[in-house]
C-alpha cells in the first residue's frame, strides 16, 4: 500500500475546523498546521489561540504561526516539510507563488461560493446581500490571483429562508470539508481535469467594516432585509432609537408600506412594528436594545411603549459614520 500523501493545512477561523478534522480522520499525513498568530481576546486583551490552532492541538498536530509567508526563512521552513499538497480554508494570508510551487500537487483552497461568483473575502455575505437562492463551495487549484485558480470540484447548497451568514457559513464549512477530502483523493489519482473560471462571469466581495452594519432607512426594505441576514453575527445591523443603539436581529419585507419618512415606525397591530424605508416597509421581528438582552418584537414593544410613532435615526445624522474596524468574513 502506498504511503499517504503529506499535507500542510492552512486555516484560521471556525470555518476551517471541519476541513482539518475530516482530513485527519481520513488518514492523510498532516505534517503541519499553519494558522495566523494568536490575537487579543476578551476583556484582558491577552492573546488567545484561534479555532484552527485549538483544533490542531487537540489532534496533536504541530502548529506554525508566521506573520507572513513571503520571507525566505518561512519559505525554506515550508520546503523542508516536503508536503505533497497544501490544503487551505480561510487562512487569511496571501500565498506567494514561491509557496504554491513547493507541493507537487499544488495548493487546494476551500472557497464558500460557486466560483467565479463571489470572489474575495466575504463570499457568504455576498450571496446573502445579492439575495441568491443558492450558493455552494468550490475546491480551487490556487494561483497567485484572488480566487482566480482553476476549479477542481463544486457542490451547490441552497440558501434557506431567513438563513443568516452564521448559519450558512457553518453549513458550507461541512460541505467544504467533505468535498475537500473527496477532491484530494481524485486529484492525486489523476481523475480530475481542472476547469478554468470564466472571468467575464466573476463578481467580487469586499472586506466588511463596522460601518457596513449601520442601517440607512432610505434604502429599499428588500436591501435592508438582506443586510440583516448577511451581517449576522458581525457587524450586525444597527440604528438609533432614543439615542441608544438598536440592533435589528430579524426582519422581513412587509406587504404593507406605512406612510412617513424613512425610519418612521408604525404599529398596524398589537405586537407588530413596521419601519418605513426608501421603498416599502420593513417589519421588525427581533431586536436588541443597547445594554439589554435580545427580544422578539412583541416582548420588546411591551416594554417600549413609545417605540411606535418614533423615528429611527438615519446613519448620516449620527456618529455611525466614523470608520470601524475591518474584519474578514
Amino acid at each position: 500500500m502506498p504511503d499517504p500523501i503529506t499535507i500542510v493545512f492552512m486555516g484560521t477561523p471556525q470555518f476551517a475546523v471541519p476541513s482539518l478534522d475530516r482530513l485527519a480522520a481520513h488518514g492523510f499525513s498532516i505534517v503541519a498546521v499553519y494558522t495566523q498568530p494568536d490575537r487579543p481576546s476578551g476583556r484582558s486583551g491577552a492573546p488567545a489561540p484561534g479555532p484552527v490552532k485549538q483544533a490542531a492541538l487537540r489532534l496533536g498536530l504541530p502548529v506554525t504561526q508566521p506573520r507572513s509567508l513571503r520571507r525566505a526563512e518561512e519559505i525554506g521552513h515550508l520546503q523542508a516539510l516536503q508536503p505533497d499538497l497544501i490544503a487551505l480554508a480561510a487562512y487569511g494570508l496571501i500565498l506567494p507563488q514561491a509557496v504554491l510551487d513547493i507541493p507537487r500537487f499544488g495548493g487546494l483552497n476551500v472557497h464558500p461560493s460557486l466560483l467565479p461568483r463571489h470572489r474575495g473575502p466575504a463570499p457568504v455575505v455576498g450571496a446573502l446581500l445579492a439575495g441568491d437562492a443558492e450558493t455552494g463551495v468550490s475546491i480551487m487549484l490556487m494561483n497567485a490571483g484572488m480566487d482566480t485558480g482553476d476549479v477542481l470540484a463544486q457542490q451547490p447548497c441552497p440558501i434557506g429562508p431567513g438563513e443568516t451568514a452564521a448559519g450558512l457559513t457553518s453549513r458550507l464549512a461541512e460541505y467544504g470539508a467533505r468535498l475537500l477530502c473527496d477532491t484530494i483523493d481524485r486529484w492525486v489519482a489523476g481523475s480530475i481535469t481542472p476547469t478554468p473560471q470564466d472571468d467575464a462571469q466573476a463578481t467580487y466581495t469586499a472586506l466588511l467594516t463596522k460601518n457596513d452594519g449601520m442601517i440607512d432607512w432610505r434604502e429599499p426594505a428588500s436591501i435592508i432585509a438582506h443586510k440583516v441576514r448577511a451581517y449576522q453575527p458581525w457587524p450586525g445591523c444597527n440604528t438609533l432609537w432614543n439615542g441608544k443603539r438598536l440592533s435589528v436581529l430579524q426582519a422581513a419585507v412587509s406587504p404593507c408600506s406605512p406612510p412617513g419618512i424613512p425610519g418612521a415606525v408604525a404599529s398596524p397591530a398589537r405586537g407588530r412594528a413596521i419601519v418605513c424605508t426608501g421603498l416599502g416597509g420593513l417589519e421588525l421581528l427581533a431586536v436588541q436594545l443597547e445594554g439589554r438582552k435580545p427580544l422578539g418584537i412583541r416582548a420588546f414593544l411591551a416594554g417600549a411603549t413609545t417605540f411606535a410613532g418614533s423615528v429611527l435615526t438615519a446613519p448620516e445624522s449620527t456618529d455611525f459614520n466614523n470608520p470601524g474596524t475591518a474584519r474578514p468574513n
